[in-house]
């Protein structure tokens, strides 16, 4: 089963929102909103809520393929997020997201009996290209022991 598989039977908001997860690697996730009247705003784009959670997907993302070999001594959680919307949203949107640090610098800190914390750049697009929002989600992986 791919991350986005998992995480379309797993996490209900993304199967509400119909979330098309497109790539899923250690370096970059790509996650698709559809364009769908019944998750628009008073202006006929997609709305803010439904943006968020594309994008917070992205990241969940991203963080089990990059982490998901130390979920047997770790959870990830988000532990703070901060979205800016750039340009109005129309049509489908996609969410591309990024990891701020390296796996490797992340995996030392839990080594050493850290919580670690790393964020997640993620850039909302419209089809043609556009930028319309991006958003930054601090993640750590909580010891499970």
């Amino acid at each position: 089963m791919s991350v986005g598989e998992m995480l379309a039977a797993t996490v209900p908001m993304a199967r509400t929102l119909n979330l098309e997860f497109v790539e899923t690697t250690a370096e970059r996730a790509v996650v698709r909103l559809p364009d769908q009247p019944d998750f628009h705003n008073h202006v006929g784009g997609p709305h803010a809520g439904a943006m968020f959670t594309l994008a917070e997907s992205a990241s969940g993302a991203i963080v089990i393929a990059a982490f998901g070999d130390q979920m047997s001594r770790a959870v990830p959680l988000a532990v703070k997020a901060e979205i800016g919307y750039k340009k109005l949203a129309m049509g489908e949107v996609t969410a591309t997201a990024t990891l701020g640090r390296p796996i490797a610098d992340v995996v030392a800190e839990l080594d050493a009996g850290e919580r670690p914390e790393f964020p997640v750049k993620i850039a909302i697009q419209r089809a043609d290209g556009a930028v319309t929002g991006e958003m930054t989600i601090v993640w750590t992986l909580r010891p499970s022991a």
